[in-house]
């Protein structure tokens, strides 16, 4: 994919809308796109994590304890907790389908998180909403 394809193919993720093109191009410099096939484990509970993805195209299931608590797709983000924490991964999330990932390592993503305004915020936005199903899903 030509180079300012590639960028405007990251503006549309909505963690990286916000995004100038110089942001973008930091963006498409820390991250590698990975081809997953379908039912792969990106990430396994309990195993510790140093990268976290982003959802380009496809659907992944995510389980807590063997219960299945959600389905990602496009746009989403998998595993930002652990880069963040340096914690083990919380979930285990796998392939539903054949997927394209943004793979960024923990490095990489506390260099955008300093780097690109706003991004830490939209992180922030994501986990919080996260929280906020999963608490409603203990309650049901």
């Amino acid at each position: 994919m030509a180079r300012d394809a590639w960028l405007n193919h990251l503006a549309q993720v909505p963690l990286f809308a916000e995004c100038d093109k110089k942001q973008l191009q930091q963006v498409a410099a820390a991250t590698i796109e990975v081809n997953i096939d379908a039912g792969k484990v990106l990430v396994r509970e309990g195993d510790p994590g140093h990268e976290c993805f982003v959802i380009l195209e496809g659907t992944a299931s995510v389980n807590r304890k063997g219960e299945n608590i959600a389905t990602l797709g496009a746009g989403d983000v998998v595993g930002e907790l652990a880069p963040l924490t340096g914690g083990n991964r919380t979930a285990t999330v796998t392939a539903e389908t054949a997927m394209e990932v943004l793979v960024i390592g923990q490095r990489e993503f506390a260099g955008l998180l300093d780097e690109v305004p706003g991004l830490a915020v939209r992180v922030l936005q994501n986990l919080a909403h996260r929280m906020v199903e999963l608490e409603e899903l203990a309650f049901k």
